[in-house]
């Protein structure tokens, strides 16, 4: 089964200047968990839940070096409130994995779970043709090899 078969089109993507407060509610809006990054026709990055929840939080290092500032959440808050009008490209993930719209289906299970990711932006041509997410592979082959 190849990659295109259970692809998602279109793809919902967001450019590297959109907001924070955008991104948020372009994932809320459709339902899904991340999107592409695109700057023109050109993807950039991937931005997720998981990336946008990040933002909210010091990185380790910030906080090993001074763990007080962040023992004040109602200061931490406020820092939260700062980063809605952020550009996404603060907060994506870059370099982008991304799969041949002809991939064996899986393959792109196995290196979402080697790399650790959701989702994979599907390419044909160099160009953004899709989208296919775990879930989207593990309900189809469960469909296809246990009849469910």
């Amino acid at each position: 089964m190849k990659v295109r078969e259970v692809m998602v089109t279109p793809v919902i993507t967001v450019s590297p200047k959109t907001t924070y407060e955008d991104a948020a509610g372009i994932l809320h809006k459709y339902g899904v968990s991340g999107v592409p990054v695109m700057d023109g026709r050109k993807l950039v990055g991937m931005v997720s839940e998981k990336d946008l929840f990040r933002a909210m939080y010091p990185l380790y290092d910030e906080y090993l070096l001074e763990p007080h500032a962040y023992a004040n959440l109602e200061l931490q808050e406020e820092e939260i409130k700062a980063i809605r009008s952020q550009p996404v490209q603060k907060y994506m993930s870059a370099p982008v994995v991304t799969i041949e719209a002809d991939a064996c289906l899986l393959h792109a299970g196995g290196l979402m779970l080697a790399r650790g990711l959701h989702r994979l932006p599907v390419v044909e041509n160099g160009k953004l043709v899709g989208i296919v997410s775990r879930e989207d592979i593990y309900r189809t082959i469960l469909k296809k090899h246990l009849q469910l």
